[in-house]
């Protein structure tokens, strides 16, 4: 009994000897930390220089999701989408009968919504997500044929590469819009005075004598010219026109959506996703040449092919337009005001820690913090929005911040392995999602713990600038070419381009009052 003792407190002893001496060969990034005697935990705030960067003209074709419509921002100013599509046969070679005549043609595209309650009916109250303006705002939309064809593959290139095609090129589409627009209902609400309604569309058919009730969930639906649908697709069957989609695709070139004010309504704005609608060409046909019976059938355009989201900016407000002109941007101090758009828009740059005196390429800051040996908690960045000037500006509900020196995402992205259940509540720990601080002001909280780590740990890292967007979609992480890039920046990160929204933050200048000023924070260990 005496021995057994004696040897499990003999293990016990060699036990905590190898633990301690394994503590010892702390691993590159600081993991692994315990607060015991030996270590004091303190938060150190180091400055950082954060200035404006205009973005210009940007590719934006085949984006996930695109916005339609006026967005009359009070803190940036006015903008346009239009956008334009091409469409592809669900079923290439569709077989046509006899005495082929058109009931209805329609072209539905879903909004993003949630259903609230249910009544006794079974009829849908919805709320509708991503329309930014008043909800009761009208804009004049009017559906072209498109005279654009848009072409996989660049032969700039060689066809080697995927053709671009940018916000700026709405002229290009509008000019060469085919006649008359499609959607020329004579209910305003599907043109001259177009709603983003968030009433379901509800339908009753009759079969074996019962009333059957379809109910669809809120979306655009617009009736279109049948006697052009005819021509266009009913009698170009004949002609081999509908043969495949590469000759279909440059037959029928595609829809241009263009979106004007609706008098002196306000207008308002979506964000869609296009790839879900489509256009149904429903027609009745004889069974054979002796029956008179007629059936029902239907040819189905999807709205899948090549897109582009094509944007304008007018009415910009003095502020923005000064802040984002280069003479105007202090790369040296920092801006007092940061300007984050997405689309054609604007970004922020952010040099962390100090200034480098001995032009040595590390700053002093950072040399210190790497001989003191500081094994690194927690470190964020924090941007104050400032709220006085986003009153009514619809702030953007995510920023995403990343290695603008490569275009890539930083270490605490990679390491967030959580992608979440949408496109917008992913990647928590890394954060960057608009939330409120104790005082109650609204603040974005990115976590840059491991970069922090990796810079300091290992002395060939680089002190590399971070760039800050606003995002649409957090798991999107690839970028998007200029139409000019510039010495200072050739392309953005694809998901801000997607985004209508904005922020005005606080900068890093020191200007800027001390409680609201951007600053990184690390929270270390320091061995006694």
């Amino acid at each position: 009994m005496y021995n057994n003792s004696f040897f499990k407190k003999i293990l016990l002893v060699a036990c905590v000897v190898f633990l301690y001496s394994c503590d010892k060969d702390y691993n590159s990034i600081g993991d692994g930390l315990i607060g015991d005697n030996h270590f004091d935990f303190v938060k150190y705030t180091s400055s950082v220089v954060a200035y404006n960067q205009k973005i210009g003209p940007i590719q934006s074709n085949n984006l996930p999701i695109n916005a339609l419509g006026i967005f009359d921002n009070p803190a940036f100013g006015t903008t346009t989408a239009n956008f334009a599509t091409q469409l592809v046969l669900e079923s290439a070679n569709p077989t046509i009968g006899k005495n082929p005549v058109i009931e209805s043609v329609v072209l539905t595209i879903p909004y993003f919504s949630t259903l609230k309650s249910t009544d006794t009916n079974g009829d849908g109250t919805y709320q509708l997500d991503s329309i930014y303006g008043p909800k009761d705002a009208k804009i004049m939309l009017s559906v072209f044929e498109s005279g654009y064809f848009m072409r996989d593959l660049d032969p700039a290139g060689g066809f080697k590469e995927a053709q671009k095609y940018y916000t700026n090129q709405n002229a290009d589409f509008n000019n060469v819009k085919v006649g008359s627009r499609l959607n020329n209902s004579s209910n305003a609400s599907q043109n001259d005075a177009f709603v983003f309604s968030a009433v379901e569309y509800k339908s009753t058919t009759t079969k074996d004598g019962v009333d059957v009730v379809t109910r669809v969930a809120p979306g655009m639906r617009l009736d279109l010219n049948t006697d052009y649908f005819k021509t266009k697709i009913i009698e170009a069957s004949t002609s081999g026109k509908l043969a495949g989609n590469d000759v279909f695709k440059e037959y029928f070139r595609g829809l241009y959506f263009k979106v004007e004010k609706s008098g002196s309504s306000p207008s308002n704005m979506a964000s869609l996703d296009f790839k879900k609608g489509k256009i149904t060409i429903n027609y009745k046909e004889d069974t054979s040449d002796t029956d008179a019976a007629r059936v029902e059938k239907t040819i189905v355009l999807n709205l899948t092919g090549n897109t582009v989201s094509l944007l304008d900016q007018s009415n910009t407000k003095t502020s923005y337009a000064n802040a984002t002109t280069p003479a105007n941007i202090n790369t040296a101090l920092g801006d007092e005001t940061l300007y984050l758009k997405g689309g054609e828009g604007s970004l922020s740059i952010i040099k962390l820690f100090g200034p480098d005196a001995d032009n040595n390429g590390v700053a002093d800051e950072l040399e210190t913090i790497r001989k003191n040996g500081w094994l690194i908690n927690e470190a964020n960045l924090v941007f104050h929005v400032d709220a006085s000037a986003m009153t009514n500006g619809y702030v953007a509900k995510r920023i995403y911040l990343y290695d603008f020196e490569n275009n890539r995402p930083i270490f605490d992205y990679v390491t967030d392995a959580a992608p979440g259940s949408n496109t917008k509540n992913g990647k928590t720990s890394y954060g960057g999602i608009l939330t409120k601080d104790n005082a109650g002001n609204e603040v974005y909280k990115l976590r840059i713990t491991n970069q922090i780590r990796v810079l300091i740990q290992n002395k060939d890292s680089t002190n590399i600038r971070l760039g800050v967007v606003v995002t649409e979609d957090i798991n999107t992480t690839t970028s998007n070419k200029l139409r000019t890039p510039t010495a200072s920046l050739s392309q953005v990160p694809r998901a801000s381009v997607m985004s209508p929204l904005g922020a005005i933050i606080y900068g890093s200048k020191s200007t800027v009052p001390e409680d609201k000023r951007l600053k990184l924070e690390i929270f270390y260990t320091k061995p006694n």
